[in-house]
């Protein structure tokens, strides 16, 4: 029994070792026979983008020790067929095509987010309402109503609204492109240099504003400065009003720049300034030089002497010029006899206003001294000059001895005229009559009669009672 119990024991690891070592042949076999664990057949179609297959080829596991389950011993080379198992792992793996799903999902999201936003723009404004409250915003100051109601029209006046300079630069703000007004009238608001400067960099952008009007704003040397910039190149006004704004011989320089270089504004008013003799040379120099002004306004200003012969000679010069006002300036007779040259060569002017100048008896002598070879000249205006009759009557003689004379209108207002001025006029009237003369009345026609007794008063009114009664 013993040696029976031993002889089994020591059978019992042979037969073991046997077992095994068959197992392992079947299993080679099995191996090497599909070409690998869980090989594809040769006779399955491979999918062209499939990942990790193959097909009849051993695939060495690297990590068996960290994946036990999936391979044999370590040292020992294991097959793998990619793309099977993942295919399947992916079907038997619910969760991880859930968290697919959602991160699609999460980045469809994302795009249509992103599509959202693009379409949600700010509607165009043409008028410029959304800036202006902004820029009233950042410039500290209340939107002016008035022109929130009419900034569509092609016509906009905000005068004496007293937007100051920081009301000015916030109005300049959608101004710069609105496209609706043609005529803007800023006048009296107290925009000053500050302000002046943002319009004028306003209309440096702006195509649209044709007339633009910044009078009585003190925009001062400054303000000259930056109009001046702006006139060079803007190319799109033809009306531009900068009277009344502290304008002295200083920024009449920049204006003058600005005329020589502008060659588009045809309506240029700088009346109410204080450009003196300077500003005559410098702006005679420019007139004769400009081809584009038709109608200048420099009246109520300080040219005389020297300014106002140079401001005479460009007048001579320019072939353009159609209007021109010069009233309020003391040309004394200097000035009018530099007219009077300036007139005997230019043949283009129809309007001339010369009154309150100063201008002498001799004076005007010497000025109609121009008329008898001018040919285009139709109003004069010589209005309250001390040149009395003897004045009058040197232009209105004049006038007769120029056949081709085409003057209409002569103002002598408050200038007192004797009979023989009156007698010349019927005379002149017979030859040209389409001219009429306004003056200040005939001297011994206007007298009083001398005030009679109180009785011969009283005769008088009961002669004429009887009369009515009978």
């Amino acid at each position: 029994m013993v040696v029976k119990k031993l002889a089994k024991e020591s059978l019992l690891p042979s037969v073991l070792e046997d077992n095994v070592a068959e197992m392992e042949g079947e299993l080679l076999g099995e191996s090497e026979q599909l070409g690998g664990i869980g090989s594809r057949p040769p006779s399955r179609p491979r999918k062209l983008y499939s990942r990790g297959s193959v097909d009849s080829q051993t695939v060495t596991r690297l990590d068996t020790e960290a994946h036990p389950s999936q391979g044999g011993p370590s040292g020992e080379e294991m097959t793998d067929c990619g793309g099977e198992e993942d295919e399947g792992q992916r079907r038997e793996d619910p969760g991880e095509d859930a968290e697919g799903g959602a991160m699609q999902a999460a980045e469809d999201q994302d795009y249509d987010t992103d599509l959202e936003m693009e379409d949600e723009k700010v509607p165009y404004d043409p008028t410029g309402e959304t800036c202006y409250r902004a820029a009233c915003k950042v410039f500290g100051v209340v939107p002016v109503s008035y022109f929130l109601r009419n900034m569509h029209a092609s016509e906009l006046s905000m005068m004496h609204h007293g937007l100051g300079p920081q009301g000015t630069k916030a109005l300049a703000v959608p101004l710069v492109t609105n496209t609706s007004i043609l005529k803007l009238n800023l006048r009296d608001n107290r925009m000053e240099g500050p302000g002046g400067a943002a319009m004028a960099e306003m209309l440096t952008e702006n195509c649209f504003i044709t007339e633009i009007d910044l009078s009585e704003n003190r925009l001062g040397l400054d303000g000259a400065q930056a109009v001046s910039r702006m006139l060079v190149e803007n190319s799109t006004l033809v009306s531009v009003n900068l009277s009344g704004n502290d304008f002295d011989d200083h920024a009449a320089k920049h204006l003058a720049d600005a005329l020589l270089a502008n060659q588009k504004v045809e309506a240029l008013d700088l009346s109410y300034n204080r450009m003196g003799d300077v500003a005559g040379e410098l702006l005679g120099n420019a007139i004769a030089e400009n081809t584009a002004v038709r109608d200048l306004n420099l009246s109520w200003n300080c040219m005389r002497g020297k300014g106002a012969g140079c401001l005479a000679a460009g007048l001579g010069a320019n072939i353009f010029l159609r209007k021109v006002d010069l009233s309020y300036n003391g040309l004394g007779k200097e000035g009018a006899a530099a007219l009077g040259e300036a007139l005997k060569v230019n043949n283009v002017l129809e309007e001339l206003n010369l009154s309150v100048n100063r201008i002498p008896p001799d004076g005007a002598i010497c000025f109609a001294a121009g008329l008898q070879q001018n040919k285009t000249l139709r109003t004069l205006g010589m209005a309250r000059n001390p040149m009395q009759t003897t004045g009058c009557l040197g232009v209105l003689k004049a006038i007769r001895e120029n056949p081709e004379s085409a003057v209409e209108f002569l103002d002598f207002s408050d200038i007192p005229v004797n009979q023989e001025f009156v007698d010349l006029y019927e005379e002149v009237g017979e030859a040209f009559p389409n001219l009429r003369v306004k003056h200040g009345g005939c001297l011994g026609k206007n007298k009083k009669p001398k005030l009679k007794d109180t009785s011969e008063m009283q005769e008088n009114e009961e002669s004429t009672e009887k009369t009515e009664a009978q």
